[in-house]
């Protein structure tokens, strides 16, 4: 992050602009840093070019200088290109690579070892070109939705990582050659002095990458910010905090001010979030229609999300509901007899499950209780008769009880009883207490 302030520079310099068309505000904010590196730019009509609109934000590094003549030449050369009343996209690009040269044949800055990021939006004949070069990024709103224009340009991409490999660099600690926290800039000579290949192709490079849109009556506003927004807040994030400033009737120029404060970091030791510089331009689209009609559309966007993030959790909810009713379901198909699912045994058992169904195991299990109750039954009315004629009442059962007691799994003599399981015994306890009750 480099040196820090003991306490950030808070002073913003606001600006704002407007026609039938755009309402615009810009703001800019030292914050943490030692220096103010950033510059930007916003024309709503390009002197060479009427009706064109041309909105900028330059984050430098290093110095000012690259930002601050960036910030005043670049549409210059982007207009003067021969290409540019047929193929603006060309004349964008070769415009950045015009500028670049220009500073490098420039005493006063070829020596700068400072750089900057660039990134352009041009309006014209309702066709929207953004162009950019470095980690600063715009954004558009479109009928509520997020449009994302541009795509920061960092070493660890795949793409940025083979041109500077194949320019002879490296990417160490995330840097090209351990140095440079992005892969495009303005300015920047020490890593481009491979004159063996064009000036696109250079480690780091000026060329830019274009989007192109066409705008509609759907477009609410931009926004164009450097790296100090984009690193606190995502894309998203910062659509719905202009989105809802605007529906509250705030112009884009208070709007700007609020998000540079909403990023701004309480102290300077969060790792560089928050510290950094901040620019953020607001560019609101009116169709030629007064502000406030970009308010209800902005509180009629936010509506409509809200009502697609309730219906989403809604539908969650219903999804996480039948999915817990489904478990419970299976979970009770898994435990329930099947005579109790169908009424009737056997029915829907596993087909492992060769011991039969609960209910004929069930019926098995009574089956055998009832023939050791008879047995019992018999045993007692034996030991009687026996005591009433003066015999033992311990003595053994006859022939056919013994018959009756072994088919019925049951042991009746009481010396035989004494061996048994204190459980068995528990279990032939309650069978003679619950045939003393019947």
């Amino acid at each position: 992050m480099g040196q820090s302030l003991s306490e950030p520079e808070t002073s913003k310099q606001s600006a704002f602009c407007q026609n039938d068309y755009y309402k615009v505000g810009s703001s800019c904010m030292q914050g943490w840093r030692m220096h103010m590196e950033d510059s930007h730019t916003h024309i709503l009509s390009l002197p060479d070019d009427p009706g064109t609109s041309f909105f900028a934000v330059y984050d430098g590094h290093g110095g000012a200088k690259v930002a601050e003549y960036a910030g005043k030449h670049l549409h210059k050369y982007i207009t003067r290109r021969p290409e540019y009343g047929s193929d603006v996209k060309h004349a964008l690009q070769h415009g950045f690579l015009d500028l670049d040269e220009a500073m490098l044949n420039n005493e006063a800055l070829r020596e700068q070892m400072s750089g900057s990021t660039a990134v352009v939006v041009l309006v014209k004949d309702n066709r929207l070109y953004c162009a950019n070069a470095g980690d600063s990024r715009a954004i558009a709103c479109v009928d509520g939705h997020l449009d994302v224009l541009s795509f920061d340009h960092k070493p660890t991409n795949e793409k940025e990582r083979e041109r500077i490999s194949s320019a002879g660099g490296y990417v160490e600690y995330n840097r090209v050659n351990g140095y440079l926290a992005l892969s495009r800039a303005l300015g920047d000579f020490g890593l481009k002095r491979n004159t063996e290949i064009l000036p696109s192709e250079q480690m780091v490079t000026a060329y830019p990458d274009v989007e192109e849109r066409e705008v509609s009556e759907s477009w609410d506003f931009l926004v164009i910010a450097c790296d100090g927004i984009w690193d606190v807040l995502s894309s998203q994030a910062v659509l719905e905090f202009v989105q809802a400033e605007i529906a509250q009737g705030i112009y884009p120029q208070q709007i700007c001010e609020n998000l540079m404060m909403r990023c701004l970091a309480p102290d300077c030791q969060m790792g560089g979030i928050g510290g950094d510089n901040m620019t953020v331009i607001v560019v609101c689209f009116l169709h030629g229609q007064p502000y406030e009609e970009l308010v209800n559309r902005c509180k009629e966007g936010i509506a409509k999300r809200q009502a697609r993030s309730k219906k989403r959790r809604s539908h969650s909810n219903r999804s996480h509901e039948s999915e817990a009713e489904e478990q419970t379901a299976r979970s009770h198909s898994s435990l329930t007899p099947a005579s109790e699912e169908t009424g009737k045994p056997g029915n829907g058992r596993l087909e492992d499950d060769s011991s039969g169904s609960e209910s004929e195991r069930s019926e098995e299990v009574q089956a055998s209780l009832l023939a050791s109750s008879k047995s019992n039954m018999n045993k007692q009315v034996a030991e009687d008769a026996l005591s009433s004629n003066g015999e033992q009442a311990a003595e053994i059962p006859s022939t056919s009880e013994q018959t009756t007691a072994m088919k019925s799994g049951e042991n009746v003599n009481l010396k035989q009883k004494q061996d048994l399981p204190d459980s068995n015994i528990d279990s032939a306890e309650d069978t003679s207490e619950e045939i003393d009750l019947k």
